[in-house]
């Protein structure tokens, strides 16, 4: 990291907090060189609390820490992005975030079961449903996508809404196993569509 700027709020930098799996911002703080260092030093984000005048250890005494995956500075070196992995409530009121929003993962699930599946084609686990499928290869996963598209289009039309839900999120999980397997990702897709909206 190049040295941070900490003259323009007179020895402090804000620091966002963003939980790493869902993407959502939890909290803002602000830290001087001491935080900083304790911060990279424990791997647990430490703050200057401007009321306390002290550091001061998100979770110190609600045991609620926030633990560090990444730290990015912003383009003038004023600015902290700390990606985190939260224990429990972020903020004292026991909110999961300081703006009163569920830390809840939605659409980013999809990237968390992508690296899921991505980490089990590596690994090949024994008694994992997603090995196995793998291991019978392309044929078997390319029919387990239709057998679930048909299900998922009999449903649409004669089933139920909880049985949609259900049979289409069986058609995703086995696109992305079979998307795996030929060395792409849910994001390809999403780039495609990307590049074929147009507003």
């Amino acid at each position: 990291m190049s040295e941070l700027n900490y003259n323009k709020l007179g020895g402090l930098i804000p620091a966002i907090i963003q939980d790493d799996a869902t993407k959502n911002v939890l909290m803002l703080g602000f830290m001087n060189d001491e935080a900083y260092s304790k911060t990279l030093e424990t791997g647990k984000v430490t703050f200057f609390s401007r009321t306390k005048n002290r550091l001061w250890t998100k979770g110190e005494e609600s045991g609620n820490f926030l633990n560090v995956i990444s730290i990015e500075e912003d383009c003038d070196h004023d600015t902290l992005l700390i990606k985190v992995k939260p224990v429990g409530p972020v903020c004292h009121k026991g909110t999961d975030t300081c703006f009163g929003t569920p830390n809840i993962m939605g659409i980013e699930f999809l990237r968390y079961l992508q690296d899921f599946i991505d980490r089990r084609h590596d690994e090949m686990p024994e008694g994992s449903y997603t090995t196995s499928l793998f291991k019978k290869g392309i044929n078997r996963m390319a029919q387990k996508v239709g057998e679930e598209a048909v299900e998922t289009v009999i449903e649409a039309t004669n089933g139920t809404i909880d049985g949609l839900v259900y049979e289409a999120s069986d058609l995703i999980y086995h696109l992305i196993v079979l998307l795996t397997s030929k060395g792409l990702r849910i994001e390809n897709l999403a780039a495609e569509l990307q590049k074929r909206h147009k507003e």
